[in-house]
């Protein structure tokens, strides 16, 4: 959770040049549901990804997962 990065509007939930270095996944879920992410970041790790950001948004935690790209020398963020 490296960056405190606020979209404006409907942007992504992350900056822009993270995409240039890696794979990014995002996950939204019902803030009511929090207790899930642990579950989906143990998941998420066991396939190469890494947890980079939590936030949340109108009513939802948005979770930001990355993964390096190949062939790259230095990680995100």
């Amino acid at each position: 959770m490296a960056s405190s990065y606020r979209p404006q509007g409907g942007d992504k939930p992350y900056p822009p040049h993270w995409e240039q270095v890696a794979e990014i996944r995002v996950l939204r879920a019902p803030v009511s549901d929090w207790d899930r992410l642990s579950v989906w970041g143990a998941d998420m790790r066991k396939r190469g990804w890494r947890l980079l950001q939590v936030n949340s948004d109108s009513g939802q935690i948005v979770a930001v997962f990355g993964k390096s790209r190949q062939g790259r020398a230095h990680d995100v963020p």
